[in-house]
């Protein structure tokens, strides 16, 4: 077997179960057919269908992470925001572009009431770690990925508020 199709094969067992199906968000098209420079999330553990889910990508250092889009855009920096609404059923994949190989930070929200503002109490979130997020507001080491010419591959567990503990996954 070529590398090419071992690290396809990887990828592929790498995936949940059933996480082939249809592709998420304005830049599916980049993660299609091993395009890329590109980054697949697979998405998993929602609380639950409603909504929408949000994929940002961030500069991968301490003073851009998490800043505002405005500002990054206005300093020419690294920033793409892609939605998409949560299906009803099935396993969850998205899509987002990443502008050129390299190291980036990734966040991921699932917008339950769909009014594109971050709800505390009820809205999930999660990074490419998995590790969980607890109260304090995330660290870069968590959301960053490394990305190749190609399509890079990771799974996103969401997070939401669970009590006192802070973020965690559901059921954890």
């Amino acid at each position: 077997m070529n590398p090419k199709s071992a690290l396809l094969a990887l990828a592929l067992v790498a995936a949940p179960a059933g996480a082939q199906g249809e592709m998420l968000g304005s830049d599916r098209a980049a993660c299609l057919g091993g395009g890329g420079p590109a980054i697949r999330v697979n998405v998993l553990g929602l609380k639950d269908r409603t909504g929408r889910l949000k994929l940002e990508l961030y500069p991968a250092n301490e003073g851009d992470f998490l800043k505002d889009d405005r500002d990054l855009i206005k300093e020419g920096k690294t920033f793409r925001r892609v939605w998409a609404d949560t299906p009803a059923g099935g396993q969850v994949a998205m899509c987002i572009k990443a502008p050129r190989p390299g190291r980036y930070a990734l966040l991921l929200t699932h917008d339950r009431d769909g009014r594109n503002k971050f709800d505390f109490w009820k809205d999930g979130a999660g990074f490419p770690s998995n590790r969980r997020l607890g109260r304090s507001r995330p660290k870069l080491e968590q959301a960053v990925i490394e990305v190749g010419s190609g399509v890079t591959t990771t799974n996103i567990r969401a997070q939401y508020l669970r009590g006192l503990g802070g973020f965690g996954p559901v059921g954890d």
